[in-house]
């Protein structure tokens, strides 16, 4: 199932995109915020193009894992997200993940400006993975506990 994961921000909004069996995650650009409106409305219409069933956003944690201002403003933006596109948009605890995606570019010998271009969509794409293997880690959960599946 394919799926759009976002790394939110106040001047961008960084996109990863999985492919179709939702396995792998993929930096796919981002999104120049433009307000509220027009950002629902091209991110309606890149889910609609892309053919994306599934949604995740990054949610801004503090280190001491309590939300702040920037979480309760993903939050929202996930809820107006859901109504835009028709699909149920979940969310995931983003720390670190702006650090760990500048770690990645640095190691990749990248300067500083030209990763300013590319961390959002990095930081989505490490969200994305990170949602994927929760999701998987939670398939795999259920079919061991099926006891159908264990009588097979």
């Amino acid at each position: 199932m394919k799926t759009l994961a976002l790394d939110m921000g106040s001047k961008r909004i960084g996109l990863a995109i999985s492919d179709d069996a939702g396995t792998f995650a993929f930096p796919s650009g981002k999104l120049d915020r433009k307000g509220r409106k027009v950002d629902l409305e091209s991110l309606a219409t890149l889910v609609e193009e892309r053919e994306v069933k599934r949604i995740v956003i990054g949610i801004p944690l503090h280190m001491n894992g309590r939300p702040g201002k920037g979480a309760e403003a993903a939050h929202a933006f996930a809820k107006d997200l859901s109504v835009a596109t028709g699909i149920s948009v979940d969310t995931i605890d983003e720390r670190l993940t702006t650090v760990e995606a500048e770690r990645a570019l640095t190691a990749t010998g990248r300067r500083a400006k030209k990763q300013r271009e590319v961390i959002d969509s990095v930081a989505a794409s490490i969200i994305l993975s990170t949602y994927l293997s929760m999701q998987e880690n939670l398939a795999e959960r259920a079919r061991a506990s099926d006891p159908e599946e264990s009588d097979s």
